[in-house]
């Protein structure tokens, strides 16, 4: 693209010294033996002299780097990658090193950077963001030999898309061999969704610079530089006076009066204003009055399509023929308005924008409707062209409808959802035929369901009310919409659509779908209002069934969870949980990147497995949800919650060190796409219980339970394991036994509600041993109900936790035999460090320093820092 070039020579810039040297050590920086990368960030107003900065960082990094540069530009804004295409334009053009460069990440970034044609499916808008990071990587590497330098200009107009990538890509660039340089006006000039974007990348910046207004002495240096050494000072400063040091404006007054020298006898001072007034505003645009009509329309229609279009294109708009188009062509350079070249190129971003607020508002329209038929006739996919969609007047046009949708499931295959739901909100107001509102707003619905849960619960329920969805969209819309809500932590309104729907929908396979949904959202439910009788209900409907069908394997999974939740003997569980899989692993579309199920079925199988120790079988399941989510480049909330439940099976096999490094990249993942979320409570839960069995007290308090705000109230969804337990044994690690006691108490509401596994809401356990002393009959109470549930259970891992919580409280004479009994259970069990706290215990019982020194060994290898600490202690 080509760019103004400064309109002073020399160099440097006046009084950009500063801003020119910290760019010069940022090159040497990357230049070195080790190079080290960077980000450096120019902003200020416009006509504040961005563009010429630029242009010289980038002609002296150009003599010892590779520079790739480009200037966004407000037309396309819209356009999702935009920016990004044309940084990596010279590398994408390179079609020997093209499959080099994509490496793994094809799938993603090809369609994203318009290489491969999209998929039919929805690309995950992390995933793709990713992929953009790791292509840049291997970008910066394969250019170490010149190191890389990135210009982007204008940044403030950049789409959305490339700005999240861009900032994602800023902390990272320390480590690359990569320098970013970036400039844009002051933030309230972008796109509200790109404000915090740009906000990023000026916290990673090694240097923020905001430029400011030339000084009265260098107006006047440039006036003599300009106009030679006859003007005098008293000129500059009424040049100055009158541009308030802005460059751009000081520029063009110069240029000007190059051309049009003052009248000698003139007042200065009024005439320098009066020239200025036409460099600014409105009237940048009134120079095209004395062009003509031809050059006017031309200007026109190259505002409409913006940056780099054929200016032949632009002709065509303003129903120019070639040789008008090069008269009026001609005339705006000489009047520097365009740029030489064969593509729209404005000569500096206030004239492009002035030149559109010129176009007549009717004719603009026009103008946009007809830029994307001309685009669609040129061979370019309704995306590239919906960008003039956006601007043209509603119509009811069936037609105009149609194209926004396309463009709109183009968009989503690219993975850019925020330029999907700009389109269906576009296609809204058209508005669509009668029968088809209800499929724009499902779509929209959809659109919106990674971005903003409320926008999908808004959309989806007025589809749901309109008519024109069959059964299989309305069953689609119902699912998605439960989706959205329990996303934002509405459980019982989840649960109570898939209910309705299925009271409404005919019997078929759509009604098992959402049958399955209602008893998998009440199943989340903490407070759920009746859980012994929906497992009733869902017992009498899936226990007949063989897994057949996806619906029937749907059930059989929920009824598996269920009986695990209820404690019912492992054995049993794992039989349904056998029926719901095939030979061991999710039936095809009940897999974990399968859309029309969801991934919690898997999931909760999962689930199941990892607390009826079979662990076995939990982590290759979770192994198989991490490899498909990284193959599908689906690294947003769903490799978050792949990585937590890994890390969950890590804490039960006792492996704690793992688990707690596994928990905290599922954090790092979950705090990129928001907060409060599901994965948010279960990750931060899960960890908190980790740091409690490594001994680790006060960072599960002060790093997770106070900065994540971990506690009551939780919310309505159901938390992994379960929460109130574990901060019930947070109290009680602090000492706060009267808050421990309390919190244990309300963690007795699972019981209420029929669930009675005790490995996962172990409160009795944790509630007895606070009663020991001050209610050792209540105590004992607790520890018998846990022996029957335990026994109930039967996996090795309860029975083990329940004798060595009765031998806790037993008589000395008795402890030694339960805690001996309590050995040989965990001795079966996958839960490590539950063994090595019970080889502790006997070995302090009965002074048997090889249970000790077993125990200590144990505890080192689980990671049970404290544990180890403390039979380290007793056999000193």
């Amino acid at each position: 693209m080509t760019t103004t070039p400064p309109p002073w020579p020399g160099d440097p810039l006046p009084e950009r010294e500063l801003e020119l040297a910290a760019a010069d050590r940022a090159v040497d920086a990357l230049c070195r033996t080790r190079p080290e990368g960077g980000l450096l960030v120019y902003s200020g107003a416009a006509g504040i002299g961005k563009t010429s900065v630029l242009a010289r960082v980038r002609a002296r990094a150009a003599e010892r780097c590779t520079v790739r540069t480009t200037r966004a530009d407000p037309g396309t804004t819209a356009v999702p990658f935009h920016t990004a295409r044309a940084l990596f334009a010279p590398d994408l053009a390179d079609t020997d090193g093209l499959a080099a460069l994509l490496g793994p990440h094809r799938a993603l970034a090809g369609p994203a950077l318009g290489l491969t044609t999209p998929g039919d499916e929805p690309a995950d808008p992390q995933g793709v963001q990713d992929a953009l990071v790791a292509l840049t990587a291997r970008a910066a590497r394969r250019h170490r030999a010149r190191p890389l330098v990135l210009v982007l200009d204008d940044a403030h107009w950049a789409d959305g898309e490339s700005l999240g990538w861009l900032a994602a890509l800023g902390p990272r660039l320390a480590r690359l061999p990569l320098l970013l340089v970036v400039a844009h006006r002051p933030t309230e000039h972008a796109a509200e969704e790109s404000r915090p974007h740009l906000d990023a990348l000026g916290t990673a910046a090694r240097l923020r610079v905001t430029l400011r207004a030339l000084s009265p002495e260098a107006a006047a240096g440039l006036t003599r530089r300009a106009l030679g050494t006859g003007a005098d000072d008293a000129l500059g400063r009424a040049l100055w006076d009158a541009t308030g040091g802005s460059p751009y404006e000081l520029a063009e007054l110069l240029a000007r009066l190059r051309e049009h020298p003052l009248d000698p006898g003139a007042d200065q001072a009024s005439a320098v204003r009066e020239l200025a007034a036409t460099v600014r505003g409105h009237r940048l645009a009134d120079r095209l009055g004395g062009l003509g009509p031809d050059a006017a329309r031309l200007a026109w229609a190259a505002a409409v399509f913006g940056a780099g279009i054929p200016l032949r294109l632009a002709a065509s708009l303003a129903g120019l023929s070639p040789g008008r188009q090069a008269t009026a062509t001609g005339e705006l350079r000489a009047a520097r308005v365009l740029n030489p070249g064969d593509t729209v190129d404005f000569t500096h971003p206030l004239v492009a924008g002035a030149v559109y607020d010129a176009v007549p508002r009717s004719l603009r329209t026009t103008f946009h409707g007809r830029a994307a038929w001309l685009l669609t006739a040129e061979g370019h996919s309704p995306a590239a062209a919906a960008r003039h969609l956006l601007e043209v007047h509603p119509d009811q046009d069936p037609a105009l409808v149609e194209q926004l949708r396309r463009a709109a499931r183009e968009h989503l295959a690219v993975g850019a959802p925020d330029a999907a739901r700009r389109c269906l909100e576009r296609a809204l107001r058209e508005p669509p035929e009668h029968h088809l509102r209800a499929h724009v707003h499902h779509e929209l619905g959809c659109a919106a369901l990674l971005t903003s849960p409320a926008d999908t619960v808004r959309h989806l329920r007025t589809a749901l009310e309109l008519p024109g969805l069959d059964d299989t969209l309305r069953a689609d819309a119902t699912f998605r919409l439960a989706q959205a809500l329990a996303h934002n932590q509405q459980m019982r309104e989840a649960s109570l659509s898939v209910a309705f729907a299925a009271a409404t929908t005919e019997p078929g396979p759509e009604r098992l779908r959402l049958q399955a949904a209602h008893f998998m959202y009440d199943a989340f439910r903490a407070t759920e209002d009746d859980g012994p009788g929906r497992s009733r209900r869902l017992a009498q409907l899936a226990d007949p069934l063989a897994g057949e069908t996806n619906a029937e394997r749907a059930l059989l999974t929920l009824r598996a969870f269920d009986g695990m939740l209820r404690g019912e003997n492992h054995t049993v569980v794992a039989e349904f949980c056998e029926r719901a899989l095939t030979d061991g692993h999710p039936a095809p579309g009940l897999g974990w990147t399968d859309t029309a199920w969801g991934f919690e079925y898997p999931c909760l199988a999962g689930i199941t497995y990892a607390w009826i120790d079979e662990l076995d079988r939990a982590e290759e399941l979770f192994g198989e949800a991490v490899r498909a989510y990284e193959i599908s480049g689906w690294s947003g909330g769903h490799l978050a919650f792949a990585h937590m439940l890994t890390g969950a099976v890590l804490r039960r096999r006792g492996r704690l060190a793992e688990a707690e490094t596994r928990l905290r990249e599922s954090l790092r993942l979950a705090d990129r796409i928001g907060t409060g979320l599901p994965v948010h409570w279960d990750a931060v839960c899960l960890l908190v219980d980790t740091l409690l069995a490594r001994g680790r007290t006060a960072d599960a308090q002060r790093r997770l339970a106070e900065a994540r705000g971990f506690g009551p109230p939780y919310p309505d969804a159901m938390i992994l394991p379960d929460a109130p337990s574990v901060h019930g044994r947070l109290l009680l690690a602090l000492g706060r036994t009267d808050e421990a006691v309390a919190a244990l108490e309300a963690a007795s509401a699972v019981a209420e509600r029929g669930r009675h596994n005790p490995v996962w809401a172990p409160w009795r356990r944790d509630l007895a041993g606070a009663l020991a002393t001050r209610d050792p009959e209540r105590a004992r109470a607790l520890t018998r109900r846990l022996r029957v549930d335990a026994e109930r259970f039967g996996t090795p891992t309860a029975l083990g936790m329940a004798l060595g919580c009765e031998a806790a409280l037993a008589p000395a004479g008795a402890a030694p035999a339960l805690h001996a009994r309590a050995v040989a259970h965990l001795e079966e069990s996958p839960a490590r460090d539950e063994l090595a706290r019970a080889r502790v215990a006997l070995g302090l019982a009965t002074g048997d320093r090889d249970q000790l020194h077993r125990g200590l060994l144990l505890a080192r290898t689980c990671g049970a820092d404290a544990l180890a600490e403390q039979a380290r202690s007793a056999l000193a």
